[in-house]
């Protein structure tokens, strides 16, 4: 369809909670395969609906090698979380050109609408799992950056304001 502008930081819609989906429609539909070629475009393993200024619970996620198996997730609850973390390289289209090392939870159960409007549960383990919860964390107001220590949040900030200009 079509890939759509991320929005940039520190636009106040990437820190307001999203809205629920009340239910899966063809606009719904059509947003998640523009969320995806927009993912498919930066190129990367996850998007949610607020990143690109829409402000609705849903997000897609591709961990997959050899791509095109996203999943679409409208109002994503994890159920579940494994106590072994991994670590992981984590950014944002949002904030270009910085990164930081997450750890986050190795596997997550997850409730979720799917795209015919079923409830779905899923385990997410590795990249996928790591993405799911990147996702949701935008969908609560949240970016990768707010589970570092505030000195490295500070710094990975004052780094993207200097490469923005």
């Amino acid at each position: 369809m079509a890939v759509r502008r991320c929005i940039p930081w520190p636009d106040k819609r990437l820190r307001a909670v999203a809205d629920e989906v009340d239910a899966i429609t063809d606009d719904i539909r059509a947003l998640w395969t523009d969320m995806i070629d927009t993912m498919e475009a930066m190129p990367g393993v996850g998007l949610a609906a607020p990143q690109v200024g829409v402000m609705l619970r849903l997000a897609v996620v591709d961990g997959s090698t050899e791509r095109g198996r996203a999943v679409r997730l409208a109002n994503p609850e994890i159920l579940h979380a494994s106590v072994e973390l991994r670590e992981h390289e984590e950014a944002s289209p949002n904030l270009p050109g910085v990164s930081a090392r997450i750890k986050r939870p190795r596997a997550v159960t997850v409730r979720y609408l799917d795209d015919s409007g079923m409830i779905a549960r899923r385990d997410f383990v590795g990249i996928e799992a790591t993405s799911v919860q990147h996702q949701i964390d935008h969908l609560n107001g949240r970016l990768f950056f707010d589970h570092l220590s505030k000195v490295k949040r500070d710094m990975l900030l004052r780094k993207a304001r200097k490469r923005a200009g």
